[in-house]
């Protein structure tokens, strides 16, 4: 009776595992370039400052990164939480109309139409694409980086599908979800 319930529950936290498996996999050559990056920049300043002076800007530094991060952070969260409450009041779906998605769909060809009407647009697209060209696994990656946190579309709770009736008059078994 509970097996179906167990295996769905099961499936639910092994996707969410592999979901932040995944980003973390992403994140870790990214985590490791920015240590040689702050070594770099920390040699950098030992040249010019020397090393008192070199370590206590980085250690500004990173200190500001950290505080703007965390500024961030909290006004994320407060949107969240905003349009978390606005979503319980209004019940309503954030679904795009279809001249919206048709609209995005359009914009880059309309970009790169406009871009290649101005003088000299045909040559700038052409030495873009030929930089994208050469750098094609750094945009790859950029672009998967975007897949893996472009948001999901949350299913409509609210939304009910009702199955055809059965040839022989049974009514189709109901699911927990």
């Amino acid at each position: 009776m509970f097996a179906g319930l167990i295996d769905q529950a099961k499936a639910a936290v092994a996707r969410l595992l592999l979901e932040y498996v995944a980003r973390a996999s992403v994140a870790v050559p990214f985590v490791i370039a920015l240590g040689f990056g702050l070594a770099a920049i920390t040699l950098m300043l030992v040249q010019y400052f020397g090393h008192t002076a070199a370590y206590w800007m980085m250690a500004g530094g990173l200190i500001a990164i950290g505080v703007i991060a965390a500024i961030a952070v909290h006004a994320k969260e407060h949107e969240e939480a905003v349009a978390e409450e606005q979503a319980e009041h209004a019940h309503s779906n954030n679904v795009l109309s279809g001249a919206t998605t048709e609209a995005l769909l359009q914009a880059p060809l309309a970009l790169l139409g406009a871009a290649s009407a101005i003088p000299g647009g045909a040559t700038t697209i052409l030495k873009g694409a030929r930089i994208i060209s050469r750098h094609y696994p750094l945009v790859l990656l950029a672009g998967l980086i975007g897949l893996l946190f472009w948001p999901n579309p949350a299913p409509a709770e609210d939304a009910v599908t009702e199955a055809e009736p059965r040839p022989d008059g049974l009514q189709p078994s109901q699911t927990w979800h």
